[in-house]
């Protein structure tokens, strides 16, 4: 008897460990992928290795402010903390799952005095009024993954944790492109602030000027009144541009974890380098976008989770040991005390109503959605990077001509200056002159934050990297 039962537990746990897996056959959607980028003009491609480290890109910009501030970002942000708290949890939760592979050991014991009621229904005549009842046993119980449920269970864990993972990838550098573009946003106001503050030095020179003028009947009423204006409305420019700064300031310190009452950064007027950034060939692309591998890794778990409901159709086998002792007194540890149990068990549906069918039906639509999300997020990486890159070739393009196009207009407002005190133009000329090469001067700044803003478009777009800086532009 013994002999055949052990020979029974025998074939079922070999055939536990031959289990078959009910998951279908997993394959990433395939994204056509070209061999280069539409946008890529005179960039050449880097190689990355896929596990290559994104590194501290922001270093590019040489800007020991910022590197500053994207240090603080890693150590107090509460968007990054709430990401590394997420991934912790599904750690915790693929560790759960994993757990059932093995076999489940627990051990119980109760020890009690009991007294039977002297007027208990069909109590016997030999039967003690008071007894004790003692037990310590222990026992362990083992799932058959006939059908490759736990096996799949535990695969859906791991892929949940590697999509966790990603996220939490995603989430850091989608926090650290956006304190770059902030931090250039706010060094932009500085920039134009100068410039203001430069200008309005000016203009109230002019309006000094233009004053003893009129005093010395030279010039009209009409020409204060435009110098007078005209220094009124670079003012206002001046104290809106303040305004935005600080709201840039106050967003800067809730990104890096601080009050922002609390915080402040000085005014800096200093050019940034522009880093050079060489986007990876569009087939690394894939790999090192942490969002497309968090997509991938929740399609890989739909997938195994479409195995779990299918293996729900068929009987669930495990395997129960107990053993332990028991007796009526303490001292129980002896032989004769002894108490044992072993053998299958099994679990079988026979009706549910359906309930099964729409499990499955759930689990296989869940995963043509993740696919057409890996899909829709792989194209749009693709996006992203053209478009970065068509941005900059654009901006570049721009920079150079607007460059021109202030040297013109210093030189027309120096023009108009000179003839104005020669008394051959009317105030209004040098109004105009004014206008356009602060306009000049101002959107030479603004393109240059711009490129700065397209350079942390490309990092965030191609994942993370980028190359040796250039000289600053």
């Amino acid at each position: 008897m013994r002999r055949s039962l052990r020979i029974a537990l025998l074939g079922l746990a070999g055939l536990g460990l031959a289990g078959c897996d009910l998951a279908p056959a997993y394959h990433v959607p395939v994204v056509m992928t070209p061999d280069h980028y539409k946008e890529s003009g005179a960039w050449q491609p880097v190689h990355p290795a896929d596990d290559q480290p994104r590194g501290d890109w922001w270093r590019g910009f040489h800007d020991q402010t910022l590197d500053r501030l994207e240090g603080e970002l890693a150590q107090a942000s509460p968007t990054l903390a709430l990401a590394v708290a997420a991934h912790d949890r599904a750690s915790a939760l693929a560790e759960e799952a994993g757990a059932e592979l093995y076999p489940q050991v627990g051990m119980a014991g109760a020890l009690s005095n009991n007294r039977q009621s002297d007027h208990r229904p069909l109590r016997s005549s030999n039967q003690p009024s008071v007894y004790g009842a003692n037990t310590v046993a222990a026992g362990a119980s083992y799932e058959l993954d006939l059908w490759g449920r736990v096996h799949n269970l535990a695969a859906e864990g791991v892929a949940e944790e590697q999509a966790s993972a990603a996220d939490l990838e995603s989430v850091r550098l989608s926090l650290r492109t956006e304190l770059a573009d902030a931090y250039v946003r706010l060094r932009e106001d500085d920039q134009q602030l100068a410039l203001l503050d430069q200008t309005v030095a000016a203009y109230d020179k002019a309006l000094r000027l233009t004053r003893t003028r009129f005093n010395g009947k030279i010039t009209s009423a009409l020409d204060v009144a435009q110098a007078e204006n005209q220094l009124a409305a670079v003012q206002s420019r001046q104290a809106d541009l303040k305004g935005q700064r600080a709201l840039l300031e106050h967003a800067i310190a809730v990104l890096v974890g601080k009050s922002p009452s609390l915080f402040s950064l000085p005014a800096q007027v200093d050019d940034l380098p522009l880093p050079a950034i060489a986007p990876a060939i569009p087939s690394r692309l894939l790999q090192r976008r942490p969002d497309v591998a968090a997509a991938e890794r929740r399609m890989a778990a739909a997938n195994d989770a479409i195995g779990v409901a299918r293996a729900a159709y068929f009987p669930n086998f495990t395997l129960n040991l107990l053993g332990g002792f028991q007796d009526t007194a303490v001292n129980m540890l002896t032989l004769p005390d002894r108490i044992w149990a072993v053998g299958p068990g099994v679990d079988l549906p026979i009706f549910d109503g359906g309930k099964l069918d729409g499990q499955l039906a759930e689990k296989k639509a869940l995963f043509v959605e993740a696919s057409q999300s890996y899909r829709a997020v792989a194209l749009q990486a693709f996006r992203e990077v053209e478009d970065a890159q068509a941005q900059l070739r654009s901006l570049t393009q721009a920079l150079t001509q607007e460059e021109t196009a202030r040297q013109a207009a210093h030189k027309e407002l120096s023009l108009s200056q000179t003839l104005y005190v020669q008394g051959v133009n009317s105030y209004l000329d040098v109004v105009v002159s004014q206008v356009a090469a602060l306009d000049a001067d101002r959107a030479v700044i603004t393109l240059k934050a711009r490129l700065r803003q397209a350079d942390i478009a490309l990092i965030r777009a191609i994942g993370g990297a980028a190359g040796p800086s250039l000289p600053a532009v």
